[in-house]
């Protein structure tokens, strides 16, 4: 599998996705996937506010589906449920913005549709893949990797339900979460800081089956767990979320 990223120009609010990617992305191959960072969607989408005008706390819980309220917070991060993912501070971000935050992207999933389209279009292309990516933290770990938001043109997950181990035991669980596995490759190699690298292109990734066709709302929801049927469920049922 190879990563190759891509540099851009600075992004300013307002500005046409599609006018970047022409900018900036001259050729792509069929069986690849685009891989765009959610930060450059929030800006073109003028998902912008200035610090000025609302404190941190009060923005996330503005923006937050359900927070965790505690007593002692010396960081300012919360533990938010923000588009039934688990993430930090509803996706108020502070960094790589001019005196401003940087909200979560609306309409995420159907903009990756959007762009899925418009590149594979555009580009002659039967087979392809697009993911909009986010940084992510794992519980008991430091550092980020990456999560995926939106997704289209493949396959989800990899599914070794039913296939042999080593020693011809069935698997009953096991499946590759192929969305995230990929968006955290692409963030690794697109960085945090300054690179100015917020597009990449995947090349010979593993496992992946590409579709013609958006994802069904069923393959949508293929990836997600409710919370009552997650291994975590009693850690995140255990604990009292205010819904703002």
């Amino acid at each position: 599998m190879h990563v190759k990223t891509i540099k851009t120009h600075l992004i300013q609010p307002g500005e046409l996705l599609e006018n970047i990617l022409d900018c900036h992305l001259f050729s792509i191959s069929e069986k690849t996937i685009l891989v765009i960072t959610s930060k450059i969607i929030s800006i073109c989408q003028r998902r912008v506010v200035p610090k000025t005008s609302i404190s941190k706390e009060a923005l996330i819980k503005q923006e937050a589906d359900a927070i965790i309220q505690t007593r002692e917070n010396p960081y300012g991060i919360y533990l938010t449920l923000k588009n039934n993912i688990l993430i930090p501070s509803a996706g108020v971000d502070e960094s790589n913005g001019d005196e401003v935050y940087i909200l979560y992207p609306k309409d995420v999933q159907n903009t990756a549709i959007a762009l899925w389209n418009y590149v594979r279009k555009k580009h002659s292309l039967e087979n392809l893949g697009v993911i909009i990516t986010d940084s992510h933290t794992t519980p008991l770990r430091r550092g980020v990797t990456g999560i995926a938001l939106g997704w289209c043109g493949f396959e989800p997950l990899y599914s070794y339900i039913g296939k042999s181990d080593l020693y011809d035991k069935s698997l009953r669980m096991t499946q590759i979460n192929l969305l995230d596995a990929l968006a955290t490759s692409a963030v690794l190699v697109m960085g945090e800081g300054n690179e100015q690298t917020p597009l990449a292109v995947i090349s010979d990734a593993p496992k992946i089956s590409f579709l013609s066709r958006p994802p069904t709302p069923a393959e949508e929801q293929s990836i997600l767990i409710p919370m009552e049927e997650d291994l975590y469920a009693p850690l995140l049922m255990g604990t009292k979320w205010l819904k703002p």
